[in-house]
């Protein structure tokens, strides 16, 4: 007797065809001896069809660890370079915010600071052309930080944590602005916040997968 046919998912991004079955997604999107449940690639898949994400480009990913839940994840330049592409689209400005010597905050450009400085948070505007206003989003450094089960930073957030802060300020301005392009749409780090985790380094499986410390800002 044959084996059982795998269940499919097709869909086109761009013109190209993409299938997807367990294994597929098991053997080159998850990549680890880690089994993905069927909940899981259904999600993922869905996710993947409804948003014309290529998980094969890297704008998706499915990441599992042990027995942990799956973390579904897009890249962070998913978000930019569709947003670049809508014609409403109007500049975006982003930057970190600091406390000052006064005890006041600080909004900066950029993700630059200074090393006696003491981060605490990011921002992002978003200019849409047929708003009057654009859409603000600030986020407060601890409410975001990833953290180890101890309790310490993740290796990501301990290195560079204007470039994070700034990142999930930027994505979380992005989403508001265009909720009907990115609505269901969250980057790791957002992920983490909502899931506390199962296995103490889940979130440095997570940062390997997607490469975080080689992926250059826009």
């Amino acid at each position: 007797m044959s084996d059982k046919k795998e269940i499919e998912v097709k869909y086109e991004v761009d013109g190209i065809e993409i299938k997807l079955t367990p294994s597929i997604v098991q053997n080159y999107i998850v990549g680890s001896d880690s089994k993905i449940t069927m909940q899981e690639f259904k999600f993922f898949t869905e996710l993947c069809k409804a948003r014309k994400l290529n998980p094969f480009l890297k704008e998706a990913y499915c990441i599992k660890y042990g027995s942990a839940p799956a973390q579904i994840v897009v890249g962070k330049d998913v978000f930019v370079k569709r947003a670049a592409k809508n014609p409403r689209y109007n500049g975006k400005e982003t930057g970190i915010i600091v406390l000052g010597e006064d005890g006041n905050t600080i909004e900066r450009k950029g993700c630059f600071s200074l090393p006696n400085e003491i981060i605490v948070g990011g921002w992002a505007r978003v200019h849409v052309k047929d708003r009057e206003f654009p859409e603000y989003m600030s986020v407060s450094l601890s409410e975001v930080v990833g953290k180890k089960r101890d309790g310490t930073f993740n290796s990501n957030w301990q290195t560079k944590p204007a470039t994070m802060v700034e990142k999930v300020a930027k994505v979380r301005a992005l989403r508001e602005a265009f909720v009907e392009e990115f609505e269901g749409m969250y980057i790791q780090e957002e992920f983490a916040l909502e899931n506390a985790p199962v296995q103490e380094n889940v979130q440095e499986v997570a940062d390997e997968v997607l490469n975080l410390s080689d992926i250059d800002e826009e």
